[in-house]
């Protein structure tokens, strides 16, 4: 007998787990290995946050854990239990990045949107922690994103228009 408990991979195994989602208390059952992107799409329905590459390369999974951008691919939901997450759609219906959306739309800095919330979330931490950053720190900061349709350019535009605008007290111009 190896003393190895077969119980402890039962597939059907789920944990309970507690955050506060978009301002929102919700708890889900989920498996010990499911990771916080899935739980996010499939438990909780909110499918803005994108499951891309699955291994936190290209960015389409961000979302805001306790205030800090997050691979949510990288992440199991039983860690997360306890915290303070925002999604792309928490932060637009709480509008703090209502001039980032309104920028990237102006700019035509979104094709066919499946990287933007990751860029959005990316952008919208950023600008809190860097009232004015240079284009080169909003490239540096945009470099786990990755987008195949835009490039990058109108991306950095847009983040840099924001940050400007933000600077001098008004909106996105």
């Amino acid at each position: 007998m190896s003393g190895f408990d077969e119980t402890l991979d039962d597939p059907d195994e789920t944990v309970r787990v507690r955050f506060v989602v978009n301002g929102r208390k919700v708890a889900c059952e989920v498996a010990p290995r499911e990771t916080l992107v899935d739980c996010l799409r499939s438990a909780l329905e909110l499918t803005g946050t994108h499951a891309g590459c699955e291994m936190g390369a290209c960015g389409a999974c961000l979302v805001q854990l306790d205030g800090r951008a997050v691979h949510s691919c990288l992440m199991f939901a039983v860690q997360a239990d306890g915290a303070k997450i925002e999604t792309i759609e928490g932060l637009t219906e709480s509008g703090a990045i209502a001039d980032l959306q309104a920028e990237f739309h102006r700019r035509n800095a979104l094709q066919c949107g499946f990287c933007t919330p990751g860029m959005l979330v990316n952008a919208h931490e950023l600008l809190s922690q860097v009232a004015r950053p240079s284009r080169d720190e909003i490239r540096d900061a945009l470099s786990g994103n990755y987008c195949r349709c835009t490039g990058y350019e109108a991306i950095v535009d847009a983040i840099d228009a924001v940050a400007k605008a933000r600077r001098e007290g008004g909106g996105a111009t």
